[in-house]
Protein backbone atom coordinates (compact mmCIF):
# COMPACT_ATOMS: atom_id res chain seq x y z
CA UNK A 1 0.00 0.00 0.00
CA UNK A 2 1.67 3.39 -0.68
CA UNK A 3 2.17 5.05 1.99
CA UNK A 4 1.26 8.68 0.39
CA UNK A 5 -1.81 7.17 0.14
CA UNK A 6 -2.09 6.68 3.44
CA UNK A 7 -0.73 9.93 4.39
CA UNK A 8 -3.73 11.18 2.38
CA UNK A 9 -6.23 9.28 4.67
CA UNK A 10 -4.97 10.65 7.47
CA UNK A 11 -5.51 14.42 6.39
CA UNK A 12 -9.25 13.87 5.84
CA UNK A 13 -9.48 11.47 8.79
CA UNK A 14 -8.55 14.53 10.21
CA UNK A 15 -10.60 16.85 8.70
CA UNK A 16 -14.11 15.04 9.86
CA UNK A 17 -15.24 18.13 11.70
CA UNK A 18 -16.84 16.14 14.67
CA UNK A 19 -17.23 19.60 16.73
CA UNK A 20 -19.03 21.01 13.59
CA UNK A 21 -20.96 18.24 13.17
CA UNK A 22 -21.93 17.79 17.12
CA UNK A 23 -23.30 21.08 17.02
CA UNK A 24 -25.13 21.17 13.74
CA UNK A 25 -27.11 17.75 15.46
CA UNK A 26 -28.47 20.17 18.09
CA UNK A 27 -29.14 23.08 15.95
CA UNK A 28 -26.53 24.94 16.51
CA UNK A 29 -24.00 25.97 14.58
CA UNK A 30 -20.97 26.23 16.63
CA UNK A 31 -18.84 28.97 15.07
CA UNK A 32 -20.83 31.14 15.91
CA UNK A 33 -20.77 30.62 19.27
CA UNK A 34 -18.20 31.20 22.40
CA UNK A 35 -14.74 31.13 20.72
CA UNK A 36 -15.93 30.10 17.58
CA UNK A 37 -13.62 26.92 17.43
CA UNK A 38 -15.16 23.70 16.45
CA UNK A 39 -13.02 21.90 19.40
CA UNK A 40 -14.70 20.12 22.51
CA UNK A 41 -13.65 22.99 24.80
CA UNK A 42 -15.87 25.50 22.50
CA UNK A 43 -18.59 22.70 22.83
CA UNK A 44 -18.23 22.32 26.08
CA UNK A 45 -18.70 25.82 26.89
CA UNK A 46 -21.74 26.32 24.32
CA UNK A 47 -23.66 22.99 24.75
CA UNK A 48 -22.62 21.51 27.81
CA UNK A 49 -20.22 18.99 29.10
CA UNK A 50 -21.36 15.98 27.75
CA UNK A 51 -21.21 17.20 24.20
CA UNK A 52 -17.79 18.30 24.56
CA UNK A 53 -17.08 15.09 26.05
CA UNK A 54 -18.02 13.58 23.28
CA UNK A 55 -16.34 15.51 20.43
CA UNK A 56 -12.98 14.72 22.50
CA UNK A 57 -13.39 11.04 22.11
CA UNK A 58 -14.34 11.82 18.83
CA UNK A 59 -11.37 13.88 17.75
CA UNK A 60 -9.36 11.37 20.05
CA UNK A 61 -10.46 8.41 18.22
CA UNK A 62 -9.37 9.78 14.84
CA UNK A 63 -5.89 10.65 15.79
CA UNK A 64 -5.57 7.63 17.49
CA UNK A 65 -6.65 5.88 14.59
CA UNK A 66 -4.44 7.34 11.40
CA UNK A 67 -1.01 6.42 13.49
CA UNK A 68 -2.77 2.94 13.91
CA UNK A 69 -3.58 2.40 10.22
CA UNK A 70 -0.16 3.41 9.34
CA UNK A 71 1.18 1.14 11.38
CA UNK A 72 -1.01 -1.87 10.70
CA UNK A 73 0.56 -1.00 7.12
CA UNK A 74 3.87 -2.67 8.11
CA UNK A 75 4.19 -5.24 6.14
CA UNK A 76 3.68 -2.90 3.08
CA UNK A 77 6.47 -0.53 4.19
CA UNK A 78 9.84 -0.44 4.34
CA UNK A 79 10.56 -1.09 8.57
CA UNK A 80 13.42 1.31 9.17
CA UNK A 81 11.08 4.17 7.18
CA UNK A 82 7.82 2.98 9.19
CA UNK A 83 8.45 5.49 12.08
CA UNK A 84 9.07 8.63 9.48
CA UNK A 85 5.83 7.39 8.15
CA UNK A 86 3.77 6.63 11.07
CA UNK A 87 5.14 10.41 12.22
CA UNK A 88 3.86 11.63 8.80
CA UNK A 89 1.07 10.24 9.57
CA UNK A 90 0.65 11.70 13.04
CA UNK A 91 1.43 15.22 11.62
CA UNK A 92 -1.24 15.14 9.00
CA UNK A 93 -4.38 14.30 10.87
CA UNK A 94 -3.66 17.01 13.28
CA UNK A 95 -3.39 19.26 10.21
CA UNK A 96 -6.46 18.03 8.85
CA UNK A 97 -7.94 18.86 12.54
CA UNK A 98 -6.19 21.97 12.73
CA UNK A 99 -7.26 23.48 8.88
CA UNK A 100 -10.33 21.15 7.44
CA UNK A 101 -11.32 22.25 4.26
CA UNK A 102 -14.62 21.32 4.87
CA UNK A 103 -14.97 24.57 6.86
CA UNK A 104 -12.73 26.77 4.75
CA UNK A 105 -9.22 25.90 6.56
CA UNK A 106 -10.90 26.68 10.20
CA UNK A 107 -10.62 23.75 12.34
CA UNK A 108 -10.07 22.82 16.07
CA UNK A 109 -6.83 23.19 17.88
CA UNK A 110 -5.70 19.71 18.03
CA UNK A 111 -4.99 18.67 21.35
CA UNK A 112 -7.45 16.28 21.25
CA UNK A 113 -6.81 14.61 17.87
CA UNK A 114 -3.24 15.24 19.27
CA UNK A 115 -3.88 12.98 22.40
CA UNK A 116 -4.80 10.79 20.53
CA UNK A 117 -1.95 10.11 18.48
CA UNK A 118 0.38 9.95 21.18
CA UNK A 119 -1.98 7.48 22.97
CA UNK A 120 -0.64 5.21 19.73
CA UNK A 121 2.77 6.80 19.32
CA UNK A 122 4.03 7.93 23.15
CA UNK A 123 1.50 6.40 25.85
CA UNK A 124 4.15 7.41 28.29
CA UNK A 125 4.59 11.13 26.85
CA UNK A 126 0.99 11.18 26.91
CA UNK A 127 0.51 10.71 30.56
CA UNK A 128 3.24 13.02 31.49
CA UNK A 129 1.16 15.63 29.20
CA UNK A 130 -1.92 14.43 30.85
CA UNK A 131 -0.85 14.19 34.48
CA UNK A 132 0.26 18.26 33.79
CA UNK A 133 -3.06 19.15 32.24
CA UNK A 134 -5.16 17.83 35.05
CA UNK A 135 -3.02 19.12 37.57
CA UNK A 136 -3.03 23.02 35.77
CA UNK A 137 -6.78 22.61 34.98
CA UNK A 138 -7.51 22.06 38.48
CA UNK A 139 -5.19 24.95 39.86
CA UNK A 140 -6.49 27.61 37.16
CA UNK A 141 -10.08 26.22 35.61
CA UNK A 142 -8.45 27.26 32.52
CA UNK A 143 -8.32 24.91 29.76
CA UNK A 144 -5.78 26.86 27.75
CA UNK A 145 -2.89 27.29 30.34
CA UNK A 146 -2.95 23.72 30.74
CA UNK A 147 -3.60 22.81 27.10
CA UNK A 148 -0.48 24.97 26.71
CA UNK A 149 1.59 23.81 29.41
CA UNK A 150 1.01 19.95 28.04
CA UNK A 151 2.37 21.17 24.47
CA UNK A 152 5.71 22.13 26.56
CA UNK A 153 5.50 18.88 28.68
CA UNK A 154 5.03 16.24 26.03
CA UNK A 155 8.47 16.99 24.26
CA UNK A 156 10.63 17.35 27.46
CA UNK A 157 9.11 13.67 28.59
CA UNK A 158 9.73 12.67 25.00
CA UNK A 159 13.41 13.18 25.00
CA UNK A 160 13.51 11.35 28.48
CA UNK A 161 11.17 8.71 28.28
CA UNK A 162 12.11 7.43 24.69
CA UNK A 163 15.82 8.31 24.56
CA UNK A 164 17.71 8.12 21.04
CA UNK A 165 13.88 8.02 19.92
CA UNK A 166 15.04 11.10 17.68
CA UNK A 167 12.03 10.74 15.50
CA UNK A 168 9.66 10.25 18.35
CA UNK A 169 11.08 13.65 19.61
CA UNK A 170 10.82 15.65 16.53
CA UNK A 171 7.52 14.81 15.72
CA UNK A 172 6.72 16.00 19.46
CA UNK A 173 8.73 18.82 19.05
CA UNK A 174 6.70 19.95 15.82
CA UNK A 175 3.21 18.53 17.47
CA UNK A 176 3.83 21.00 20.40
CA UNK A 177 4.80 24.11 18.55
CA UNK A 178 1.42 23.21 16.50
CA UNK A 179 -0.38 23.57 19.38
CA UNK A 180 1.23 26.34 20.89
CA UNK A 181 0.49 27.70 17.29
CA UNK A 182 -3.29 27.37 17.49
CA UNK A 183 -3.48 29.04 20.70
CA UNK A 184 -2.52 32.47 19.49
CA UNK A 185 -5.46 33.86 20.93
CA UNK A 186 -5.89 32.19 24.10
CA UNK A 187 -2.42 33.49 24.61
CA UNK A 188 -3.11 36.85 23.88
CA UNK A 189 -6.50 36.79 25.84
CA UNK A 190 -4.68 35.64 29.32
CA UNK A 191 -2.24 38.23 28.60
CA UNK A 192 -5.23 40.68 28.69
CA UNK A 193 -6.89 38.83 31.29
CA UNK A 194 -10.22 38.36 29.16
CA UNK A 195 -9.41 34.55 28.77
CA UNK A 196 -12.67 32.07 29.63
CA UNK A 197 -11.91 29.79 32.49
CA UNK A 198 -14.54 27.32 34.15
CA UNK A 199 -14.11 29.51 37.73
CA UNK A 200 -15.28 32.08 36.19
CA UNK A 201 -18.30 29.79 34.59
CA UNK A 202 -19.05 28.75 38.09
CA UNK A 203 -19.34 32.19 39.54
CA UNK A 204 -21.66 33.09 36.98
CA UNK A 205 -23.61 30.24 37.72
CA UNK A 206 -23.68 30.85 41.23
CA UNK A 207 -24.26 34.44 41.44
CA UNK A 208 -27.30 33.58 38.44
CA UNK A 209 -28.94 30.85 41.56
Amino acid sequence: MNPWFLFSIAFVLGSVPFGYWVGKSQGIDIRQHGSGNIGSTNVARVMGKKWGLLVFILDFFKGWSAVILMTKSALFLDPETLPLWSAAAAIAVILGHNYTPWLRFKGGKGIATSAGVLLAMMPWALSAGLLSWIFLMKVTKTVSIASLTACIVVPCSAWFLYPGEKVLFGFAVIAGAMGIWRHRSNIRRLISGEEFTFKKEESKAEGES
